[in-house]
């Protein structure tokens, strides 16, 4: 019953859309078996789900469609259907790149040895997140920590959001003493940034917290009302998403080849793949780029 009430509530045009990406992703995929029956190599990618988790395929086709010329081989992109699914793929070695938050880089760096933050947004290094609130609330924007949302709803997105979650979790007991639990009366996780601020926004929950991009995002497509769902906090700025890729790229592509995906995605100036991740260019990054985050997770605790 429920499967039949998601069908009717898509359009037929994005039933049919839908069926085109589908349609050309499985040819891609079976291209690409093909190819690996033959002892050819395929470079496998994913990244974490923050919005929108319906199109993953449609959203980073194009960059594995010029990954794969500019490097000269099969490249595929692999849907997570969650943040721990992107992490575990990568530490198995079925992806051998993949597109992180700060955290969940750090965790698949772990339990990777030898994997390497090779690049992020060049606005990943001053990312931010909002703490947001339903108009109802009557907060508006501060300088400094909400104070008065102690006592109301909450909800973070994934539980393994850099900026939905770890991040802003850190900045809560660091400016009350409490943990979430304790200082908001009812705490929820939406699992994505965007279904962050459509429950704030219908009344869900009275507050939550996502990334600062999301919410401009929606906003400039109108998807979300800053009067009815108001930024009421922006946080300090901290390093956040970033491709890292496994120790073995070079055993398996040749020697140098990770040095060559980076200087690739650092002049990187085509439209459709910034477009993908967000992003208007990709900068130099290493492992100890993303320490802040290392320290922050081994002290934060969801209580």
């Amino acid at each position: 019953m429920k499967r039949k009430r998601i069908f009717q509530g898509v359009g037929l045009a994005s039933i049919i859309a839908g069926a085109v990406v589908i349609s050309s992703c499985g040819e891609n995929k079976e291209e690409n078996q093909n190819a690996e029956n033959q002892g050819e190599k395929v470079l496998r990618f994913s990244a974490i789900p923050d919005q929108d988790t319906t199109a993953q395929a449609e959203r980073y086709n194009p960059a594995a469609k010029w990954l794969s010329e500019k490097l000269g081989i099969k490249v595929e992109f692999v849907p997570s259907s969650d943040y721990g699914a992107s992490v575990d793929k990568f530490v198995t070695g079925d992806i051998q790149l993949a597109w992180f938050g700060g955290v969940t880089g750090v965790q698949a760096r772990n339990e990777a040895p030898g994997s390497r933050a090779i690049v992020a947004g060049a606005k990943d290094l001053q990312f931010k997140s909002y703490f947001i609130a339903n108009e109802s609330t009557g907060l508006t924007k501060a300088e400094t920590f909400p104070q008065g949302t102690k006592g109301m709803t909450f909800t973070f997105g994934s539980a393994g959001s850099t900026s939905g979650c770890i991040m802003p979790a850190h900045f809560i007991v660091k400016n009350t003493n409490q943990g979430p639990l304790e200082f908001y009366s009812k705490v929820g996780f939406s699992d994505s940034h965007d279904k962050t601020a459509y429950q704030v926004q219908d009344g869900t929950y009275q507050t939550g917290v996502l990334n600062y991009s999301t919410y401009d995002g929606l906003v400039k497509d109108g998807k979300i009302d800053p009067n009815k769902c108001r930024i009421i906090w922006e946080t300090p700025a901290y390093a956040d998403y970033n491709f890292t890729a496994r120790a073995d790229l070079d055993k398996t592509f040749g020697e140098g080849f990770t040095d060559k995906l980076q200087q690739a995605l650092i002049e990187c100036t085509d439209a459709a793949v910034l477009k993908a991740f967000d992003r208007d260019k990709f900068v130099k990054v290493d492992n100890s780029t993303f320490q802040g985050i290392a320290d922050v997770m081994k002290s934060v605790k969801l209580k």
